[in-house]
């Protein structure tokens, strides 16, 4: 007999698989970087560029898909980015040389970026207030077990099968959140509609009328530019440091995505103990002290062991937006979370460049002090700022 799972379980474990294989193919490429150069004959350097190749477009195609689910459908856009971005991963595989690969790495971005926002629309839309955040807690477990799988897996498997190999085994996935999404988002399918060119601009100029909109998109913006671009300095801080080099930087961002993991344990207990509110501050309070503490790391333990804060904080803060999100306008809730994911990118996309002026100006120690009270400071700003959209 199988086991009878409540509905918000069964939409959880449904959307996670999707948003897992999305956040999977983000990975899969980032170890292999040295293989794929060494098969193409192309720079090192030049195959990271695959990274931006995918996450540029994935920022880019928010404000369309958003709409579009909204339009449609959200599971059936859902299910057609799944589908595109499995049919990428198959081409990817086949691919003769690093040109088309850096292509169809474009395309594989642009489609996952219609999975994980939309599927977060889907958990505001079925999922009452008070349960949200616990439950979008829950998603978040499945796209950090993508994004952390990710690269563990194609390292550990690319010497049984190759990189391609790596590549079919991600639209595996892909495909299997295909099949699984099409029968069972717990719903009769939402019935087809027409994309409206107008309602859509319309439903934008709506969202970012309303004030909390406004404010959470600055705050997802500013969270993103001041915790992001840290990460790309990670291997220079630590050889600045004379305590490590890139193996460390990378266990450090393995432990920031453990961070995660320790909240989505803990955020029934945090919610129910301090309220979202509270929360947040509490979480731009830990992320801040584990910039502090990596700033100041006497040695490479400390400076890897902060991520656990800086990760913990700042999902924190990250999913309590998110759950506001959900809420600002909920006749266009896939709209809104679209511009979210949007405004958190760009922001993301800005931070490393504001973190390099910052090295250069003022050095790298008084760089993570200011973001560490930046984010402190963000907490405490947008905690209070709960409740109603104001208009």
């Amino acid at each position: 007999m199988p086991l009878a799972l409540d509905p918000t379980t069964r939409l959880i474990l449904v959307l996670g698989l999707g948003a897992g294989a999305s956040t999977l193919a983000t990975r899969a490429l980032d170890p292999l970087v040295g293989v794929v150069g060494a098969e193409f004959g192309v720079a090192a350097a030049t195959v990271a560029l695959l990274g931006t190749a995918f996450a540029l477009p994935y920022a880019l195609v928010q404000p369309v898909l958003g709409p579009v689910g909204d339009a449609i459908g959200k599971a059936r856009v859902i299910r057609a980015c799944l589908m595109v971005l499995a049919a990428a991963l198959v081409a990817s595989a086949l691919v003769p040389g690093f040109l088309s690969l850096a292509l169809l790495r474009v395309l594989a971005g642009a489609a996952a970026g219609g999975v994980f926002p939309l599927s977060i629309a889907m958990v505001g839309d079925r999922v009452p207030m008070e349960r949200r955040q616990v439950a979008l807690s829950r998603l978040l477990v499945a796209g950090l077990t993508g994004s952390a799988g990710g690269g563990a897996l194609s390292a550990a498997l690319e010497p049984l099968i190759g990189w391609r190999g790596v590549m079919l085994l991600c639209a595996a996935v892909a495909i299997a959140g295909v099949a699984i999404l099409r029968d069972s988002t717990g719903r009769s399918p939402t019935p087809a509609g027409r994309l409206n060119l107008t309602e859509a601009l319309g439903r934008y100029r709506g969202i970012l009328g309303l004030a909390a909109a406004r404010a959470l998109y600055v705050s997802v913006f500013i969270e993103g530019a001041l915790l992001f671009g840290v990460f790309p300095f990670l291997a220079p801080f630590f050889a600045e440091r004379g305590i490590g080099g890139v193996t460390e930087a990378g266990l450090a961002i393995a432990v920031f995505a453990i961070g995660g993991f320790a909240y989505a344990g803990l955020a029934p207990l945090l919610l129910g103990r301090l309220g979202q509110a509270r929360m947040m501050v509490l979480g731009g309070l830990v992320s801040g002290a584990g910039l502090v503490a990596l700033a100041l790391a006497p040695a490479a333990w400390v400076g890897i062991g902060a991520f656990l804060l800086i990760g913990l904080g700042f999902y924190m803060i990250h999913t309590s937006i998110q759950t506001r999100v959900t809420e600002v306008a909920p006749q266009a809730r896939g709209s809104a979370v679209a511009l979210h994911a949007f405004s958190f990118f760009l922001g993301q996309s800005l931070g490393p460049v504001m973190m390099g002026l910052g090295r250069a100006v003022i050095g790298q120690v008084p760089s993570l002090l200011v973001a560490a009270a930046g984010l402190v400071g963000l907490a405490l700003w947008l905690a209070p700022q709960g409740g109603r959209p104001r208009r």
